[in-house]
């Protein structure tokens, strides 16, 4: 079994920038390994961490989204991290760092969701479900995404470590994440206005299909704040940092750019 907080890394320990990147549900840290390998990235240190409850790692003494941005902030002071980076799950983690200044740096978000609405309807039906029946919903969804890895256009290593990592979450823990991460965007909280309303860099970056999106109202709000960019990445892209390394890449490059 790997640990909660496991760390991947690459580039030079003495590299002048850091970044950490935090994987999206059901991912390990190496999720983020063809990211590591872009060239524009090979002069930053990239420090890669497994969110409690994914890929099989324990749930530890708090999975809620604010607990771990807690320990996100620690980590990123521990690694000297210029940017935070985040997918998905990682990316609502991220956004709960920068919002209550766990991290005060540029935040990269991946494929965020900032609201119930944004979020697949299919995934929040199987968490709710297995809430209410037991967590025999969410263990059929999780037997499906292997399925699902094997299909996506990755090389042939990292489309098997993958697999294997994604084989082994857990039922059980997966429901507390999920259910825990649900409350949080359904919260009667407006994350893109406070997201507005903050000064740092953020870029928040979404496929034109496959891996969610933004409302109208959020869009227009986040495009109307100077310091928020939208970076659309063209074609159906379901997990960014393994389909798309090489844009998902250029966005770090770019925010770290404006790190002081």
């Amino acid at each position: 079994m790997r640990e909660a907080w496991e760390l991947v890394t690459s580039g030079p320990e003495d590299a002048v920038q850091s970044v950490l990147l935090l994987p999206g549900g059901a991912n390990a840290a190496r999720s983020f390994d063809l990211v590591m390998a872009e060239p524009a990235l090979s002069r930053v240190r990239l420090v890669a961490t497994t969110l409690p409850g994914m890929a099989g790692a324990p749930l530890g003494e708090d999975a809620s989204v604010p607990g771990m941005a807690r320990r996100v902030g620690e980590l990123a002071e521990l690694h000297r991290c210029d940017v935070l980076v985040g997918f998905s799950h990682g990316a609502t983690v991220a956004l709960e760092a920068l919002l209550s200044g766990h991290f005060r740096g540029p935040v990269v978000l991946l494929g965020i969701s900032l609201t119930t609405e944004d979020e697949a309807w299919f995934f929040r039906a199987v968490v709710r479900a297995s809430q209410r029946v037991g967590r025999w919903p969410l263990a059929s969804m999780l037997r499906l995404l292997p399925l699902m890895a094997r299909s996506a256009k990755l090389p042939e290593q990292h489309r098997r470590e993958l697999v294997e990592d994604l084989r082994q979450n857990n039922a059980r823990d997966a429901v507390r994440v999920c259910r825990d991460y649900l409350d949080y965007i359904a919260a009667d909280t407006d994350y893109a206005t406070r997201l507005a309303a903050s000064d740092t860099p953020v870029w928040v970056v979404h496929a034109e299909k496959g891996d969610g999106g933004l409302t109208e109202p959020e869009r227009a709000t986040l495009q109307a704040a100077a310091h928020v960019t939208l970076v659309t990445i063209p074609g159906s892209v379901f997990l960014l940092p393994d389909e798309a390394p090489q844009q998902t890449a250029a966005v770090i490059a770019t925010a770290l750019s404006r790190a002081t």
